[in-house]
């Protein structure tokens, strides 16, 4: 019989986002607040609808997707 109690696989720890990239992304997240707030407010007119994603969600998303990038040059 086959022994499945014991795996070979290992698992891969999440990496650490760094010291460095967490002050990255916290500036950027801050600098990108009255941008995402503006934006926000112009969907909500345009929309009628408050059922938009709020301007902290889009300044984090903001940060999310430019921390990388600056990362990754």
């Amino acid at each position: 019989m086959t022994d499945v109690s014991s795996s070979t696989r290992k698992f891969r720890a999440k990496p650490r986002r760094s010291v460095e990239f967490t002050i990255y992304f916290s500036i950027i997240f801050m600098l990108a607040i009255p941008f995402a707030t503006a934006s926000w407010i112009a969907e909500v007119f345009r929309k009628k609808s408050i059922f938009v994603d709020g301007p902290l969600a889009r300044s984090r998303a903001e940060a999310d997707r430019i921390t990388p990038v600056i990362f990754s040059a």
